[in-house]
């Protein structure tokens, strides 16, 4: 592939797959007759109490050049938020805060991933986390979920013989997007010590962590590994936190990466601005009665959007466990890209198309 003037892109640039939900959005976005769902957002704004954090950090003169890794008293709120919520320790060290959960997975991804490397990814998932693996050369190798009875389920067994000594990391989205699917503790256990014999990296996707229905959190990684396991967590402030726009997340990692993380940091964007961290810190430490609200409202929503699913003959339609998305099946429809676009066109409402979340979406 050629520019103007003769330049070439890298093969990596070339290669990249375009993002179909993207497609859809950009046909719909600035139509003022249109209900958009094609993003992994929802409706509400975030709290009030962060907004004046960020906004009162930008009036102290908060101006400039952060830490690579984050600010010190961010990244100890973010260890006592495990501690809390979670009843575990995470030493400060651990953490390297990111500007978003997309720049984590990245991150990640550069960290460990030389060209050639095989990754397992249990799908389907979100597209990004796949093009952000094979950017950094990983050969992608997709296991799916699978529909049993009233429930995703994962074949854990399958999984396992996929994770073999050639593989150099999984990747594990859970609450999933876009299916709900929720690990179990015990084959989140087994999983972990699988991972553990064959020095293969798992890296754990928790974005939508506290949006387990009925649950104050999903099972967690991070709680039931050892601090130098090979185990990584990306998570964000996009999803319980109502802060999409902000892009503001992290990854917790073995100590042993902090410098690691802090360099790569450093020659991506040298650092998160500082008012962003502020309104991090407020969202932690002031944050959890707007996330219970959000908890309550998803299980509301859930059950109507299963009633009104449910009375549709020709829909298949399997009720999520945690995050906040439906991914249905309707019979006969053979492509859920075009079918998008036409109920974009004939109804007004945007919607994620199943394709874009692997091969059997």
């Amino acid at each position: 592939m050629t520019e103007p003037g003769g330049g070439r892109l890298s093969r990596r640039a070339a290669e990249l797959a375009p993002s179909l939900i993207r497609d859809i959005a950009d046909a719909g976005i600035g139509r003022d007759d249109v209900i958009p769902l094609w993003f992994g957002e929802g409706c509400w704004p975030t709290a009030d109490v962060v907004v004046e954090a960020a906004r009162r950090a930008l009036a102290d003169g908060d101006h400039f050049y952060q830490p690579d890794s984050g600010k010190p008293e961010f990244r100890e709120e973010i260890s006592a938020y495990y501690r809390r919520i979670y009843g575990a320790e995470i030493h400060p060290s651990r953490v390297t805060v990111t500007a978003s959960g997309m720049q984590a997975v990245a991150l990640v991804a550069q960290a460990l991933v030389d060209p050639g490397d095989r990754a397992v990814v249990v799908g389907p998932t979100w597209p990004n986390v796949g093009e952000a693996l094979r950017i950094s050369g990983a050969v992608v190798i997709e296991h799916t979920l699978a529909p049993a009875g009233d429930r995703w389920s994962l074949d854990l067994q399958t999984l396992l013989d996929r994770i073999d000594t050639n593989a150099r990391l999984v990747f594990l989205n859970s609450p999933n997007n876009p299916t709900g699917w929720t690990i179990s503790t015990e084959k989140l256990d087994t999983l972990i010590e699988h991972c553990r014999r064959r020095r293969v990296w798992l890296i754990t996707d928790d974005v939508y962590g506290r949006l387990h229905h009925g649950h104050r959190h999903a099972p967690n990684a991070l709680t039931r590994a050892e601090p130098d396991d090979l185990v990584i967590s990306v998570n964000s402030f996009s999803k319980a936190w109502s802060m999409t726009g902000w892009r503001l997340g992290w990854i917790t990692a073995p100590a042993s990466l902090e410098f690691t993380l802090a360099m790569l940091t450093e020659y991506n964007i040298s650092g998160v601005a500082g008012f962003l961290q502020a309104a991090g810190i407020a969202a932690l430490q002031q944050g959890e009665p707007e996330i219970e609200r959000l908890q309550q409202r998803l299980l509301k929503l859930r059950a109507l959007v299963s009633e009104h699913l449910a009375n549709i003959d020709c829909v298949r339609y399997l009720e999520p466990e945690g995050a906040f998305y439906s991914f249905f099946g309707v019979d006969g429809m053979t492509d859920s890209v075009a079918a998008a676009k036409s109920v974009l066109a004939g109804c007004g409402v945007g919607l994620a198309p199943g394709r874009a979340f692997g091969p059997h979406g």
